[in-house]
Parts: structure tokens; sequence; C-alpha cells
């Protein structure tokens, strides 16, 4: 075999190129809406949360920003009034970002496009069984590449579940 056919290089250039072609596609709803992909990745991962927030620490190693990253991320979200911040009641030197309702109307406001732009594009393109199957590997794949990808929801959920 070549090794320039090797099928590993044909399934990372077309995972690449499947991203780059996915981004372009949603981007315009996105920025319509006047948000980045960085600040509709962060208001989506508040609003999935449990109780609409996350360590600001959880919120970096899920987004992959490093923590000065995601400060500058929350706070121009913050300035715009879609996040706010809280002091956590355990740990003084730990915080929230918070969903604010504002940003969780942001959201509302743009998810039915974004989500059509998503049918569209990305999961209408394939059957039931391909999109199940697709996702139980993007996440085999996620769970080692990106191990921090849920911090703080499992120990969370955890804790809701010892609560109830």
């Amino acid at each position: 075999m070549d090794l320039f056919d090797d099928p590993r290089l044909t399934a990372m250039g077309l995972f690449t190129e499947v991203y780059t072609g996915l981004v372009g596609k949603t981007a315009p709803t996105l920025a319509a809406a006047g948000l980045s992909e960085v600040d509709f990745e962060t208001l989506i991962r508040l609003a999935r949360s449990p109780e609409r927030r996350l360590r600001m620490s959880d919120l970096a190693a899920q987004t992959s920003l490093s923590t000065s990253g995601i400060t500058r991320v929350v706070d121009r979200l913050e300035r715009d009034g879609l996040v706010e911040r809280h002091a956590c009641a355990s740990d003084r030197r730990a915080l929230y970002a918070v969903l604010s309702e504002a940003g969780a109307e942001r959201l509302r406001t743009v998810l039915p496009r974004h989500i059509e732009d998503i049918q569209t594009w990305f999961t209408g393109l394939l059957t039931e069984n391909q999109l199940a199957d697709f996702l139980e590997a993007l996440r085999v794949i996620r769970d080692v590449v990106r191990p921090c990808a849920t911090a703080g929801v499992q120990e969370r959920n955890r804790a809701l579940r010892a609560k109830g």
C-alpha cells in the first residue's frame, strides 16, 4: 500500500472536510444572531448543563479553551447580558458561569434555524441507524481525545441523583 493512500489519512481528511464544510454552512445563522461559534458553544453548553451553569474551569475544559480564553468569552457574554457569574457557595475561589434569561432567549431565537441547518447539511443526510452509529463512534473517539469534554457534568448529575 502506498503511504499516501493510507485509509487513516483519508478518514482524517474527510472528517476535516466535513467539519469545515458544516461550520461554513451553519456560521451564517449564528452570525445573524450576533453569535460567534465560540459564543454559541459556550451558551449551548451552559443551557444543556444542570441548572444552566458550569464552573468556569469545567467550561474551559469542555470548550477546549484555556482558562484565560474562557474568561474573555464569558466577559464578553456577560457584558452582552447573556451570561452571569455566580460565586460558588462551597468554594470561594470558584466561579460559575450561568446562562441568563437573555442568553436562553437568544438561544431560543437562533436554535430553530440552527437545527434546520444541522438537519439540512448533516443529520438529515444520514439514516436513523447511520446517525446512531455515528454518534456512538464520535463518543468513543471524544472520550479518548477530549476526556474533559463533559467536565463537571457527571459529578453534578451524581449529586442531583443523590439528593433526589
